[in-house]
């Protein structure tokens, strides 16, 4: 049986974070992915095979990802600022952006480092005001309070509503959650090649280290006394570790630990659509650059949002679906074949809230889903996007969970924790503890886990280094 330091499940962004990280510090690794590819969501595909496009088939911007972090990886990836960030466009709110800078410059460092107490983050914002609105009360207050339109109260709101399912006022505060890790990153930035693009440095960079990533290695059953593991796949091989890092969800790490999952089973709530347009279609009153460049907002006012939301809880899917559209290729055009570019072919990525998985039990839901969501979007265009159309490609939370393990088809893994120990004896940890002394979450599913980050997989990491190191001072 072969045997590693570290043996990590999942071969997806974080996952190759890890990797590269342990692998540098001299530790023995071995990452074990379940598909043919590296990547997990995070990867570029020729969906449309008669037409040379790589689209970021899955996720497609990113925010979180510490530079910082990229620097220490040695990983080298072209982000590109968006000429146009939204459309329709917002006004000033001096006072609002004033806000989210305070977010960021205080907060966002925060996420790689150990846990601090609920109180020393919040001394740490230093604002009470703040703390109150974004950690303590619904968004809807603060909206409600600081926008005078509907427009505005929803384009913002669409921040907190990213792969979750929640109203603004809803009380447990997951949009609140979501709020906070669209917002603590700064802009979100296309990355130059797609999402395919980084992957493939993630894996340079943790192959260039001497981790070994084996691809078509499905995980069945992982057991641990606390001290040792054993990994075994779905063709009998089997790996011994020291240490386990999961880079997969929290309710699959307790399947292939043989324990009990999560009485409540994740909900994913969005409809992605991949779209390949012979050329951009026209928009009332403006260009398509200045539309199509940013994220343009397509009915997702406060009161549609509000309807929207009451129509999925009550099973019905959307009748003027809520969503968001943004162009990748016209900031970066090297996605496309010379040939496309001169044909002034483009893609466009649509991404559908308010679409929980419950709505998709019936055979034809997501052609029912797909059809309302481009009616509403061409009620907001100047002429039908199906004049444009070459390929599309749709994707449902049942999709997700088929294709990438994940429960529900839940982006997120799970719901969105809050990024400071809730309890006492969290405090001081890195937020991928598991029971197992030497079983470790490094995925989206970690505490400050979500989005395309690396987050999980460096605190991960991190927290295995400080396991060993005081392993290795109690040896005799």
């Amino acid at each position: 049986m072969p045997r590693s330091e570290v043996v990590i499940v999942g071969g997806g962004h974080n996952g190759l974070v890890a990797a590269t990280m342990l692998a540098r510090a001299g530790r023995s690794v071995t990452v074990l992915e379940r598909r043919e590819e590296l990547g997990g969501a995070a990867v570029s595909a020729r969906l449309f095979p008669e037409f040379e496009a790589r689209v970021s088939r899955y996720s497609y911007l990113v925010s979180l990802f510490p530079p910082g972090l990229l620097r220490e990886l040695g990983v080298r990836v072209e982000l590109r600022r968006r000429r146009v960030a939204a459309y329709p466009p917002l006004g000033r709110h001096p006072a609002w952006e004033s806000m989210l800078a305070r977010v960021a410059e205080r907060l966002f460092g925060t996420l790689t480092e150990p846990l601090r107490s609920r109180e020393e983050f919040r001394r740490l914002l230093d604002d009470d005001e703040i703390w109150a609105a974004l950690f303590e009360t619904p968004l809807s207050e603060l909206l409600e309070r600081s926008f005078g339109s509907d427009e505005e109260r929803g384009t913002i709101l669409t921040d907190a509503l990213i792969g979750t399912f929640a109203a603004a006022d809803d009380p447990e505060l997951r949009q609140n959650r979501c709020f906070f890790y669209h917002v603590v990153g700064g802009s979100w930035d296309v990355p130059t090649g797609g999402m395919g693009a980084l992957t493939t440095a993630l894996a340079q960079a943790a192959r260039g280290a001497g981790a070994e990533l084996v691809t078509g290695a499905e995980v069945l059953a992982i057991g641990t006394d606390g001290r040792a593991a054993e990994v075994t796949c779905a063709d009998g091989r089997t790996y011994g570790a020291g240490h386990v890092l999961a880079g997969v969800a929290p309710n699959v790490l307790a399947r292939l630990l043989g324990e009990p999952t999560a009485p409540e089973k994740p909900e994913g709530a969005q409809l992605k659509i991949n779209m390949l347009l012979s050329r951009l279609p026209r928009v009332p009153g403006a260009t398509g650059e200045s539309a199509f460049t940013g994220t343009f907002h397509v009915n997702e006012g406060y009161g549609q949002l509000a309807e929207a939301h009451r129509q999925a809880t009550s099973g019905e899917i959307p009748s003027l679906p809520p969503c968001e559209v943004y162009c990748h290729s016209l900031t970066d055009p090297s996605i496309l074949s010379p040939e496309l570019r001169a044909r002034g072919v483009q893609t466009l990525t649509l991404f559908g809230l308010h679409m929980p998985a419950r709505l998709f039990a019936q055979p034809d839901a997501k052609d029912r889903a797909v059809e309302a969501t481009l009616r509403s979007l061409n009620q907001v265009l100047a002429e039908p996007i199906e004049d444009c159309l070459l390929g599309l490609e749709a994707l449902t939370p049942p999709d997700l969970e088929a294709e990438l393990a994940m429960p529900g088809g839940h982006i997120f893994h799970r719901d969105l924790t809050w990024p400071f120990a809730e309890t006492e004896a969290d405090i001081g940890r890195w937020g991928v503890e598991t029971a197992h002394p030497n079983v470790w979450l490094c995925g989206a599913g970690a505490r400050r886990g979500g989005g395309v980050s690396g987050i999980p997989g460096h605190n991960a990491a991190r927290a295995v280094l400080e396991a060993s190191e005081h392993d290795h001072g109690a040896a005799p």
